[in-house]
């Protein structure tokens, strides 16, 4: 959430509930343990976990001066407040759609809501991939969904991912870097396919280095606060930087 006193406090709102991903094995009715059809679980209920989205005259104002309209997930609840900051400072505006537990389709609901409520500034920043882990395939019908609803105009920041969750076994945390680099490899296909999709490589990032993972990361998911939070923040505004 947005806390009081940051450049972005009095334009959003927020809910509180328990941090995701909201998904893990799940016992069936013989007691046995479910990893999914892919093995990393089954993505739980998302729509009460917690959010943080612009109001209507944060949203007006960003789209005016032509700012970045953000659809994140958990990532975004907790990193956009110190991004919307550093962007600010630089004199680009921000309005946020994030939401915890949230999985790549519905996020894309709400930037096609948002499209047609306000129209869209020239740069989309899509923080949504790690709760696709559950259904990895699902991912490039809504990279492809994304591009449309943006046009040839616009360029897209789409963050990668990177997940490998320390709360579960070895055989959970190596589905989970499968069904990563699953995604990952979605979006680098897609970015071949058009030409103003830019992809922030922030898996790359945390595997160019052997303590990165641990240093950046605080639960093989999330970064860490203060340090993977301004690294993966920094690629965003590098990217953005660069156009």
């Amino acid at each position: 959430m947005f806390a009081a006193g940051t450049a972005a406090a009095a334009s959003t709102v927020a809910a509180t509930a328990a941090e995701a991903v909201p998904g893990s094995p799940v016992a069936t009715s013989s007691g046995q343990l479910s990893l999914g059809a892919y093995g990393s679980g089954v993505l739980g209920a998302w729509e009460r976990q917690a959010r943080a989205i612009s109001n209507e005259q944060q949203i007006r104002k960003t789209r005016e001066t032509d700012g970045v309209f953000m659809f994140g997930d958990s990532i975004g609840v907790q990193d956009g407040p110190a991004l919307a900051k550093q962007l600010t400072q630089l004199g680009i505006s921000i309005a946020v759609h994030n939401w915890a537990g949230r999985p790549v389709t519905p996020a894309v609901d709400a930037l096609d809501l948002w499209a047609q409520q306000y129209g869209l500034p020239h740069r989309i920043l899509m923080s949504v991939g790690s709760n696709d882990i559950f259904t990895p395939p699902a991912v490039e019908a809504q990279v492809d969904r994304t591009m449309g609803i943006v046009g040839e105009e616009r360029i897209v920041y789409w963050v990668n991912v990177q997940a490998a969750r320390t709360a579960h076994g070895p055989d959970i945390k190596v589905a989970d870097q499968r069904n990563s680099a699953w995604i990952n490899l979605q979006l680098a296909d897609a970015q071949r396919r058009y030409d103003n999709l830019r992809i922030v490589h922030w898996a790359e990032h945390l595997a160019s280095s052997p303590n990165r993972l641990a240093r950046l990361l605080r639960d093989g998911l999330h970064p860490s606060v203060p340090l993977g939070q301004n690294a993966r923040n920094g690629l965003i505004i590098e990217a953005i930087k660069a156009g």
